[in-house]
């Protein structure tokens, strides 16, 4: 049976371009764009397309689909619906209980979306799990408020008042108590599916090496260039296969292994298990978002857990769907973002594990022909007469390069790339700075309490 939806929040579906999620038997399969007619039904436009895709004339067909690889240049898409060959997809049979799970949302002044992604997190089917939100350096009360208002006894609530991602997720490890096995972690601009959480933490049950999991992210709304441009050049999704990266049997077609840790997934979509992500010393604080180091606060922590011998498992089936930021100047500062991040992380890796130094030089010169290769300029053929078509394929296939890339973003990813390891030194010198502070602060406090006597 063949259904289509919107995806959640999208408008009713109609003519034009349409990028959507195609499941099998209630599992992501692959993306397909497709143009809609006027009069035409978008549900069998879009199938027809995955099924040209997946069986093209003349080829041999197998069990898996053919998943696509990136869009096409040409004019934005609409709301990216979901289109499904079941009404009611069924799901995994659960052999084992997924384990006791905290959620951990860190957010900072954006209560409106906030909501929108609390919602869906509160809706999971997953048996046993909490929700916590971390608000990070606020200057208002509106998501102390938001959560006390319309989620008081149903989400937690802590206050961080030091700036950066980083910190705000070693705030919900603190927070998140001895009780839960695994801490899940999702940002406040996602709708998660409502399997999303089981079936991130459901291989935690079944294999004890598990370190990390992470799960597909897919764009809630294609409708401008720049959304469509961070999604085929910014990697979220990973592709429709589930993989495992095992320390002790590196991945073969992955020879920068593990320091390509992009590959991976991405902090919207990732849980650890409590005990190992505690052993590693949770996330660094001077890396991420809210900091001089601009990112890399996830991707540093999946190499700690790979580094320390735990495996990490890519699952397709743990949906989150993301609002890509809509401006031409959010794109420019996610451009240099992803660059500084990129780099910020592996100076942290090196500072904090020199044992990995010698791996990492026997890969670098490998590793600065891969960094020029994704940072790229590839032109729109549009523009470019010499440029080289990208296909008539839907975004979101990681490290397809499909899809046309401006000269000036390719120019800002490379200086933000330059600039990630002063960025890195710069907000670690911060970290210390307010670990000294804190310490005078309690001496202060100390003393006023005992009215001054030493």
């Amino acid at each position: 049976m063949l259904s289509l939806d919107p995806a959640p929040g999208g408008p009713p579906l109609g003519a034009g371009d349409v990028f959507a999620l195609v499941r099998l038997r209630g599992r992501p399969a692959a993306t397909v764009l497709a143009h809609v007619g006027s009069g035409e039904d978008p549900a069998e436009v879009l199938a027809a397309a995955f099924r040209a895709r997946r069986d093209p004339p003349g080829a041999r067909t197998g069990p898996e689909p053919l998943v696509p690889e990136a869009p096409a240049p040409g004019p934005p898409p609409a709301e990216p619906p979901v289109s499904d060959e079941s009404a009611a997809p069924p799901r995994t049979t659960v052999v084992v209980a997924p384990p006791r799970t905290t959620v951990v949302v860190a957010t900072r002044e954006r209560a409106g979306q906030l909501g929108r992604a609390l919602d869906s997190l509160l809706a999971q089917d997953h048996p046993d799990c909490r929700v916590l939100v971390v608000d990070n350096a606020p200057v208002t009360t509106a998501t102390r408020d938001l959560v006390a208002s319309r989620y008081a006894g149903r989400v937690g609530y802590v206050r961080e008042p030091r700036p950066g991602l980083a910190v705000a997720h070693n705030r919900g490890i603190a927070a998140a108590g001895a009780d839960s096995a695994v801490i899940a972690f999702t940002d406040d601009d996602v709708v998660a599916d409502p399997h999303w959480l089981t079936a991130l933490t459901e291989p935690f049950a079944a294999d004890p090496g598990l370190g990390c999991t992470t799960g597909l992210i897919l764009p809630a709304r294609l409708a401008i260039t720049a959304q469509i441009l961070l999604e085929s050049h910014g990697g979220f999704a990973k592709g429709f296969e589930p993989r495992l990266y095992d320390p002790a049997r590196p991945p073969a077609d992955e020879p920068l292994f593990p320091f390509t840790a992009g590959s991976f997934g991405s902090g919207a979509n990732m849980a650890f298990r409590a005990g190992a992500l505690r052993a590693v010393g949770g996330f660094d604080p001077a890396t991420g978002t809210g900091t001089p180091a601009r990112g890399g606060d996830d991707l540093y922590a999946f190499v700690r857990i790979l580094a320390a011998g735990h495996r990490l498992r890519y699952t397709p089936e743990a949906l989150v769907w993301h609002h890509h930021r809509e401006t031409w100047q959010d794109l420019r500062n996610q451009a240099y973002g992803y660059g500084a991040g990129l780099t910020a992380y592996l100076t942290a890796i090196l500072v904090r594990c020199p044992d990995l130094l010698p791996a990492l030089l026997v890969k670098l010169p490998r590793g600065l022909a891969h960094a020029r290769a994704i940072t790229a300029h590839r032109p729109d053929t549009a523009d470019d007469p010499a440029g080289e078509p990208g296909g008539e394929v839907a975004p979101g296939a990681h490290g397809a390069r499909a899809h046309p890339w401006p000269r000036g973003l390719s120019r800002l990813e490379r200086r933000g790339m330059l600039y990630g390891p002063l960025g890195y030194a710069k907000a670690r010198a911060r970290v210390r700075r307010q670990a000294r502070d804190e310490q005078h602060e309690a001496r202060r406090e100390h003393h006023r309490i005992r009215g001054g006597r030493p």
